[in-house]
Parts: C-alpha cells; sequence; structure tokens
C-alpha cells in the first residue's frame, strides 16, 4: 500500500471514532435533559381545615408531563382523586389537588410525559405517598367576651352618691341645735370663734415692742450725745487757733 493510501485510511478512521464519540456523548446529553420520574415529588399538607396534596415537577426540560392522583386500598385504586398537566422547572413547579385525605391514608401518584411521540415517563412515584397522622383542623381563633365588664366604668363609679354601698364615706352632717334645758334657759354657745380676742391683740403687740422702753432710751442717747458735742466745742474753743 502506498503511503498516500496508508495516509487516508488512517484519516476515515480517525473520523470514525470522532464520529462514535460525539454520537455518545449526544446520547448522554440527550438522557441527562430527558424528563425522569425522579423530577417528581409528592406531599400530603393542609391549607386551613381542608387536606391537599401537592406534586412538584422539577423537570429543567420543561416537557409537560400528566400527573394522575389515585387513593389507595388494600394495594388497589379506590378512586381517582384527580389529573392535572405540568410543565416542569429547574426551580420546580407544584400542581395541588383538593383531597380531604384522612390520617395514614396511602394515595399513588402516576406520572406520563410524551415528547415527539415518545415516551419518556410512564411511572409512578416510588414509595406512594402516605399521609400525616394528624388530620386538618382550623385554627383557634380567641374571641372578645361580649358580657358586662366586672369592673365599673369612671361613669358609674362618679355617679354613686356619697354614703351609700361604694365604701366612700359620706361627709359630716351639720350639727343640729342643741336642745333647750328642762328649765327653759339656752344653753351655753359652746361654739369657739376664730377670730382673734382684744387681749390676744395686745399681747402681740408687746412681743413686737410697741409697749416697751425703746422710746425712753431713745431719748437718753440723744441728750448724751448733745453734751457730749458741747463738751468738745467748748474745749476747742480754750485751746485756741495758737495751740495748733
Amino acid at each position: 500500500m502506498s503511503p498516500s493510501r496508508r495516509t487516508a485510511a488512517r484519516s476515515v478512521r480517525m473520523l470514525g471514532v470522532t464520529a462514535a464519540s460525539a454520537a455518545l456523548v449526544l446520547g448522554a446529553s440527550g438522557s441527562a435533559l430527558a424528563s425522569d420520574i425522579t423530577d417528581f415529588s409528592a406531599a400530603a399538607a393542609c391549607d386551613g381545615a381542608k387536606g391537599v396534596i401537592t406534586v412538584t415537577d422539577k423537570d429543567p426540560t420543561g416537557t409537560p408531563a400528566v400527573v394522575t392522583v389515585f387513593l389507595e386500598n388494600n394495594g388497589a385504586d379506590l378512586r381517582q382523586v384527580g389529573e392535572q398537566t405540568v410543565e416542569g422547572s429547574k426551580k420546580g413547579v407544584t400542581v395541588t389537588f383538593a383531597e380531604d385525605w384522612e390520617p395514614g391514608a396511602v394515595y399513588r401518584i402516576h406520572v406520563t410525559a410524551t415528547k415527539n411521540d415518545k415516551v419518556l415517563v410512564n411511572a409512578d412515584i416510588a414509595g406512594n405517598l402516605t399521609t400525616p397522622a394528624k388530620a386538618c383542623t382550623a385554627d383557634d381563633t380567641p374571641t372578645t367576651p361580649t358580657g358586662p365588664s366586672a369592673s365599673p366604668s369612671p361613669s358609674d363609679s362618679a355617679s354613686t352618691p356619697a354614703g351609700t354601698d361604694s365604701g366612700t364615706p359620706a361627709p359630716p352632717a351639720s350639727s343640729p341645735a342643741a336642745p333647750s334645758s328642762s328649765d327653759g334657759t339656752a344653753p351655753a354657745d359652746t361654739t369657739v370663734s376664730s377670730a382673734p380676742s382684744p387681749a390676744v391683740g395686745e399681747s402681740n403687740l408687746a412681743e413686737t415692742g410697741a409697749n416697751s422702753h425703746t422710746g425712753l432710751i431713745v431719748g437718753i442717747a440723744a441728750v448724751l450725745v448733745a453734751v457730749g458735742g458741747g463738751a468738745v466745742f467748748f474745749g476747742m474753743r480754750r485751746r485756741g487757733p495758737g495751740s495748733r
């Protein structure tokens, strides 16, 4: 075989290997991007007092899939709860089935996905779905009592008359007039007057010095000052101007 033919044969073999490798890679990529039953999950939840069953599709290709939910009884389908179509995403798309489920009930979720007349998924979610042991109940909302209040309102307290059962003592009533004695003589007035008596007034003036000897003392002091001034004046005259 000539060198040129050997080179050509080698090139053909290399192209075949490359094509086969590319086919394997594309096949693997197609399998990875295809919808799969592992992309689906189910759960039983509560919407207030009502039960619901949710199915989430995380198929990144967004292939439309038909989800069917069945209630099971001893491994057989008792009834079909519902059927919906979902187009999944990488973050997940959820569909909800209204179902007043009972605690411990078992549900079968079947998924069918077809693309370009090729069935990609036709299987049940593994393990089926068992509901929680506690049924859904409505949230208890505390109610506000509408009866009369135990404590009296401010207006009631204010309107209660003094001296009643409210506990507030009534103010003392004015003293009645003292009865007259049996002999017809009016009793002596024992009311103490708040006005000061004249004697009290005089004692107050004495305490402030109104009746003391202040005037006499002032007069004697004035006389002494005058005598002293005169003595100084006559003494200066006797010495004369030359004695300075």
